[in-house]
């Protein structure tokens, strides 16, 4: 087949692959790292409640019930507030409405630092909720509007990646700060870990609105041929994707409700292991918060690493559910074996396993919906499963700290997460193969 050339904005003639793959890489090198460190900054500020939780317990006098019922109370606010901020970001553009979004929710979380009582604890992780809803889904959202599905799973996975970087760099910076800062300025350390942590996030926010651009045709940093390759891409795609006409079809659409419920399973699994990870290493006998903050980070590291060789499997064969299915059965497997355990290093085996596995199902799942949907369909479709689907964050830590007040024992949760990642492979397996690999 003769190779199509265009010419550059030099005057030259390259082959058009050649100009395609330079245009991606463009994107990718300008846009996906600024995104991934954005989100690292979204969850630092979502989880470091996990570190607090070692010294706010006693300082304020909480059960686990308290501490599970407050740090799942944040996915009530993100639930409500999540379709209607999609639609927003799809109207009006996502450059402002990210920085609306962080620099909110950085503000929010640095007033975690003066709450006494478990009332205010709730109220403001509520308010974390409404701030941050919409920020992963509208970047998800974002990414379609430049990658087409083909290319989307690899990008998805570097995205993604912040997940096990906010906790390889949280973590251990985490318990540094809750040890090193106690008592400076009369303050706890955990209250010194919420205001700190908050300022990357406040300085993203303000960054985003100079850095982000809108779309593609508002990308002064590409040319106008690689500005038409990119458009046609997505012009194509979008033609054969779903885009229903009113909200009647939209929630008649038994697979936007399927994939629905494989999501809520995968992110009950993933915060099953995110907020009860650092009380995990210290019941195996680590007793020191900086040692608890460094070994909770080596679980991420290992999804760390995991994450970008699923990505690239996934867009090389395009078996989009087996990269998905087969990382939550990998998890759910590691959990139910971990109450079994004795010592930290095999609990930390089998912790960075379970990590691997969910955070890889994460990262995997959305080259399904987003294979499917557009146009207005895909903000709210890709906002809808995600907002219901994180209700799960707010099961998971609450009958997770509810069955280990009941029982005594850390088992009982751990086999709850480990059967919610189990009957979302289980969903996941209804998915119909024509849907989704190509």
């Amino acid at each position: 087949m003769e190779s199509q050339t265009v010419t550059s904005g030099a005057g030259a003639f390259a082959p058009a692959a050649d100009l395609e793959s330079r245009a991606y890489a463009k994107v990718v090198r300008r846009l996906v790292p600024f995104l991934m460190l954005c989100y690292l900054g979204a969850y630092l500020d979502r989880v470091n409640v996990g570190f607090a939780k070692l010294q706010m317990m006693s300082d304020l006098q909480w059960s686990n019930t308290v501490y599970g019922l407050g740090a799942g109370v944040f996915f009530i606010g993100y639930f409500l507030f999540e379709v209607p901020s999609n639609m927003i970001l799809h109207r009006f553009g996502a450059r402002r409405w990210l920085a609306r979004i962080m620099i909110t929710w950085a503000m929010i979380s640095a007033s975690f630092s003066v709450v006494e009582s478990a009332t205010a604890f709730y109220a403001l992780r509520f308010l974390l909720g409404v701030a941050e809803a919409g920020f992963a889904p509208g970047v998800i959202l974002y990414i379609t509007y430049w990658f087409p599905s083909a290319r989307r799973a690899k990008v998805m996975a570097i995205f993604f990646m912040a997940i096990p970087l906010a906790s390889i760099v949280g973590a251990p910076l985490s318990g540094w700060i809750m040890d090193a800062f106690a008592g400076v300025q009369g303050l706890r350390g955990w209250q010194w870990l919420f205001v700190l942590e908050a300022l990357p996030s406040l300085l993203l926010g303000i960054a985003i609105l100079f850095y982000l651009d809108d779309g593609i045709s508002s990308a002064k940093w590409l040319t106008p041929e690689e500005k038409a390759i990119l458009q046609r891409n997505i012009a194509d795609e979008e033609g054969g994707k779903v885009a229903h006409h009113s909200a009647k079809d939209f929630l008649a659409d038994r697979r936007l409700w399927l994939l629905t419920g494989i999501y809520f399973f995968i992110v009950m699994g993933q915060y099953g292991i995110t907020f009860w990870l650092p009380t995990i290493v210290k019941n195996a006998g680590v007793y020191d918060l900086t040692k608890v903050g460094l070994l909770a980070g080596i679980p991420y590291a290992v999804a760390l690493i995991t994450l970008p060789f699923v990505g690239r499997s996934s867009d090389r064969t395009l078996a989009r559910r087996l990269h998905c299915g087969g990382p939550m059965l990998v998890a759910a497997a590691a959990l139910f074996a971990l109450p079994f355990t004795d010592g930290i290093g095999m609990a930390l085996a089998l912790l960075s396993v379970a990590a691997a596995g969910a955070i890889c199902a994460t990262a995997q799942f959305w080259a399904l919906p987003t294979a499917l949907l557009g146009g207005m369909t895909a903000a709210a479709g890709i906002a809808t499963i995600n907002c219901i689907a994180n209700l799960a964050g707010f099961f998971s830590p609450s009958l997770v700290g509810w069955l280990n007040d009941v029982t005594g024992q850390q088992g009982a949760g751990l086999w709850l997460t480990s059967g919610a990642l189990l009957l979302g492979t289980l969903l996941l397996t209804l998915v119909p193969k024509q849907m989704v690999d190509r």
